[in-house]
């Protein structure tokens, strides 16, 4: 009977020896490859797809063909629960085997859960300074402001040569180029060898860029793009937008690699072009647009009163980072100060937020920076599934061998 067929492949130890080879294969080639990639790249092409095509290893384009993490988890777990329900009966004697099996099946689920649902983001603010909503540290979003009215375009959408039509927008988006990395000069007068890269905005007074994409993990990609705005009147030109224009950080590195140069007032003022802001006039109307991470917005919001970086006397080790925040939540009524440190993040409205940077203490007030702190941002709606799978498999594992146990002892004392 082909039922019959069917359940024996996937109740089969052999497709468990299977899965469990590829998987070894897997880790090993996505290990070697985040030399390559880097971390999140070989996470992405390796352990969050159904399949793997291709692999970059050593500098060099391997063909290959792979099951995905996602593809070897799914078969594990149906092999895994097959095997729980046709081969285990459901006895006294057993019961340790089936809640063990069980945990196991929690474990795969929650893991395969955890890939697809939890999302994680960064929350940046110095001292004094009020956030209400969080930011992803490799997505983007173009958008458009026109008063009250946001649109926000993934920037996954902007693909060279290709044209969007947003029903919000009164302009279609005709994409030029885009590029994951970039870095960024000034155009001094005396030194502009090549027309502007874009008709019209910050391309006027800068050059953009394009630069490797970078693997570290202390790195980060910071992207541009060529767009051109058409309208049914016709074309205004072309603009540049890159995170370099909205990304305070970046714009205060641009005017301090300046200052040495040309001194600060100067600096200063081509920062200030650099973060000038871009807009477009459509039937009477003003659409300002910039390339920013992308943003979940929260209920609630957060304060930083007071970054605190200690480091161990004598050393520049660090010892511990604390951030006194206030919690202010209108819907609820709530209004209150926590500490987040380095081990004990803060749970509420259904996000943790733990401690990851700081720019505080003695090397922060040398340099005149405010204190500033970057908290990680995580929502996993399925948190709770590891430790109820690991409970599960001790508890089977004890409930297995006390079983064994007794009757071992029960065995010598007849004898």
């Amino acid at each position: 009977m082909p039922i019959k067929k069917i359940v024996s492949v996937f109740t089969s130890l052999k497709l468990t020896v299977t899965l469990l080879a590829f998987s070894i294969v897997l880790v090993f080639v996505g290990t070697l490859a985040q030399a390559d990639e880097g971390l999140y790249g070989a996470q992405a092409h390796y352990f969050k797809q159904w399949i793997v095509i291709g692999a970059d290893l050593f500098g060099h384009k391997i063909p290959l063909l792979l099951p995905g993490g996602y593809l070897l988890g799914v078969l594990l777990l149906v092999n895994l629960v097959c095997a729980h329900i046709y081969r285990f009966q459901l006895t006294t004697k057993k019961i340790g085997i089936q809640l063990t099996h069980a945990g196991v099946i929690v474990l795969l689920v929650g893991q395969l859960a955890t890939d697809m649902l939890a999302r994680e983001m960064q929350m940046h603010f110095s001292e004094g300074e009020t956030k209400a909503y969080s930011e992803s540290a490799t997505d983007y979003e173009l958008i458009f402001a026109n008063g009250d009215q946001v649109t926000a375009i993934p920037s996954k959408l902007l693909k060279p040569g290709d044209e969007l039509k947003i029903d919000s927008l009164p302009f279609a988006i005709r994409v030029k180029s885009f590029w994951k990395n970039s870095d960024v000069s000034f155009r001094a007068p005396m030194t502009q060898n090549a027309p502007p890269i874009a008709s019209n905005g910050v391309a006027l007074d800068f050059d953009f860029m394009q630069k490797p994409d970078v693997k570290k993990m202390d790195e980060r990609n910071i992207p541009t793009a060529i767009i051109e705005l058409t309208r049914t009147n016709g074309s205004p030109g072309d603009w540049v937008i890159s995170e370099w224009t909205g990304d305070a950080s970046l714009v205060e590195a641009v005017q301090n690699s300046y200052v040495d140069q040309i001194g600060a007032t100067m600096a200063h003022t081509i920062a200030s072009k650099l973060a000038a802001p871009q807009a477009i006039e459509s039937n009477g109307q003003e659409y300002t647009f910039v390339l920013r991470p992308a943003r979940i917005y929260h209920p609630f919001s957060l304060t930083l009163l007071k970054a605190t970086h200690t480091v161990y006397p004598g050393t520049d080790i660090p010892k511990d980072f604390r951030s006194r925040v206030r919690i202010d939540n209108p819907q609820a009524g709530e209004r209150r100060e926590v500490e987040i440190s380095m081990n004990h993040p803060l749970r509420y409205g259904g996000y943790t937020f733990y401690q990851y940077q700081m720019d505080a203490g003695q090397m922060a007030e040398q340099a005149g920076r405010v204190p500033s702190s970057v908290l990680s941002v995580v929502r996993n709606p399925s948190w709770l599934t590891p430790y109820i799978g690991c409970g599960m498999v001790g508890a089977g594992l004890l409930t297995q061998f006390m079983f064994h146990l007794v009757g071992f002892v029960s065995k010598r004392k007849s004898k």
